[in-house]
């Protein structure tokens, strides 16, 4: 039915928005080259099932899925607060590897590679979200809900601050500013909604595993947020809408779906490579990718 095939995609939309403003305001406005980000989505998606599968509310695991992954996000940046560059990158990227393996290999509370089927759809104050036209409204009313608060954290002193950190750390630290302290609370914040929206994943799905949350997974992110321009909150929302929906046409081809995934891994590949070349800051970037 198309009217359930377009909920559907802007139900994916939504949350993909989330997590791509999430690493927006690390690696856009705070400069931390975080590749570790999907890391923090997965984290988010298996406390909440594993919350709710156990009996906890929704809205508990919702929250705490933020939490923990606010959480992990604190001991990544303490970690690794002295790297910048390439360095903080690779760092970040093994931390995706950690997390992968803890979530294939602890089969006592992940299931292992089988995953968590049955995940419990939200229920929130009695009702019970079955449909996924209810579900969509909760997307929206989240994703709306993190975009307001996002952009009220970067135009904030503190979000002045992120920038400064990010433009020239030295000089951030010559006018007494604490960047260590800026940068956990960036990578945190960060974090916290990109665990939010695992949860809203999770819910949505009804199903996980390790295989959900790997760096194959981080690269249409990474893609949405060069693409819509580095500091731009509006440029991502809209990347967002454009690389989810661009590769939707395939599936109306005819092509086998062992071809249609790496098609889509192509498509955001050239999408990324015309608009470096073209608009190297993205279409609303005000930093260039260094």
């Amino acid at each position: 039915m198309p009217l359930a095939y377009f909920i559907h995609l802007a139900i994916l939309v939504g949350i993909y928005m989330i997590l791509a403003l999430s690493l927006q305001l690390a690696l856009g406005y705070a400069g931390l080259i975080n590749l570790g980000h999907i890391a923090f989505f997965g984290i988010g998606a298996y406390t909440s099932a594993l919350l709710t599968l156990s009996g906890v509310p929704f809205i508990v695991a919702f929250i705490l899925a933020g939490v923990i992954a606010m959480f992990f996000g604190l001991l990544l940046s303490l970690a690794t607060n002295r790297l910048k560059g390439d360095y903080l990158a690779l760092a970040t990227l093994a931390f995706t590897f950690v997390v992968y393996a803890v979530a294939i290999n602890w089969n006592s509370l992940t299931n292992g590679p089988l995953g968590l089927p049955g995940i419990p759809k939200p229920a929130l104050f009695g009702l019970e979200i079955h449909s996924n036209l209810s579900f969509l409204l909760l997307t929206v009313v989240v994703a709306v809900g993190s975009y307001f608060i996002i952009k009220k954290l970067v135009e904030s002193p503190l979000g002045k601050v992120f920038e400064a950190t990010r433009d020239n750390e030295l000089a951030a630290k010559i006018l007494g500013k604490d960047t260590a302290k800026i940068k956990n609370l960036a990578l945190m914040a960060s974090a916290f909604f990109a665990g939010i929206a695992g949860s809203l994943y999770a819910h949505y799905i009804t199903y996980i595993d390790p295989s959900s949350f790997t760096m194959m997974q981080l690269i249409p992110i990474l893609a949405i947020v060069i693409i819509g321009g580095l500091a731009s909150l509006r440029g991502t929302v809209i990347a967002t809408i454009i690389l989810i929906l661009l590769p939707e046409p395939l599936r109306f081809i005819g092509f086998p779906s062992s071809v249609v995934g790496p098609l889509r891994q192509i498509i955001y590949a050239l999408v990324l490579l015309l608009i470096l070349l073209i608009k190297p800051k993205g279409f609303f970037g005000k930093v260039e990718l260094e």
